[in-house]
Parts: C-alpha cells; sequence; structure tokens
C-alpha cells in the first residue's frame, strides 16, 4: 500500500491549499500540500520533506488529524495521513512551480468551492461543517 501525507496548514483561521499541475495526474485539482512517504521514511520525517521541497518552509509536524483509505480506479489503494501543522512560524509558502499551478490560502467554509481530489471529500466536508478544527 502506498502512503501519501499532507498538511493542513492554518494561518489566521485559512487554511492553504494547493492546486495540482495541469500535466500531470488529476490535473488542476485541489489538494492539501503534501507527498509519498519514501521508503525507509516515517511519516513525519516524509512530511517535513515534501513541505521543504513544495512550500520552501520548515515545520515542526503537529498531530495526527485524519486518517483514510481511497481506491481510484486503476491505482493501488493509498493510505493518506493528514496532519495538523503545529509550527511554521512566520514562514511565507513559496510555490514551487514544478509542483502546482498555484496556491491560496482560504477559509474552512470556502473548501466546498474547490474541486479537491476525492479521498479528501469526508474531510473536506468535515471541515466546511465545523465538525473537524484544526490550528
Amino acid at each position: 500500500m502506498k502512503t501519501v501525507v499532507a498538511a493542513v496548514i492554518v494561518r489566521d483561521s485559512h487554511v492553504l491549499v494547493c492546486q495540482r499541475k495541469r500535466g500531470g495526474a488529476f490535473p488542476l485539482m485541489w489538494e492539501f500540500p503534501g507527498g509519498k512517504v519514501e521508503p525507509g521514511e516515517d511519516l513525519q520525517t516524509a512530511l517535513v520533506r515534501e513541505l521543504a521541497e513544495e512550500l520552501g518552509i520548515s515545520a515542526a509536524i503537529g498531530r495526527e488529524v485524519w486518517r483514510t483509505t481511497y481506491q481510484y480506479p486503476g491505482k493501488p489503494e493509498p493510505l493518506l495521513v493528514v496532519f495538523n501543522l503545529a509550527d511554521a512560524g512566520a514562514q511565507i509558502p513559496k510555490m514551487d512551480p514544478e509542483s502546482f499551478e498555484q496556491i491560496t490560502w482560504v477559509s474552512p467554509q470556502e473548501l466546498a468551492g474547490f474541486d479537491f481530489l476525492p479521498a479528501n471529500d469526508e474531510l473536506i466536508a468535515k471541515l466546511v461543517s465545523g465538525a473537524l478544527t484544526i490550528g
């Protein structure tokens, strides 16, 4: 099973979301920053690495807030583990143009208006409804 980690990064009551590249898998869909866990990495180490690569930030990883599996057609079932970002300080994320079309900050209620990867549907619904609060 492939494991993917992601971070819900909150600043001033807004959440950072990232739009996938138009030429890649699931083009122009939205996601939380993160990526695949490499062999031999633990979850937190993988997420620290991914955030440094994609956003140029170093971060302390907080508590796990969500875990799910999702079967995309024709793909192996991944395990998605989402963490709260404990501290990114005053760092300003820098978008890696190789990773994303764009990044933006939105309120939890606005998340419903974005076309997220389907594996995130239940998490998004909980964030939008306030059943799960982060930060």
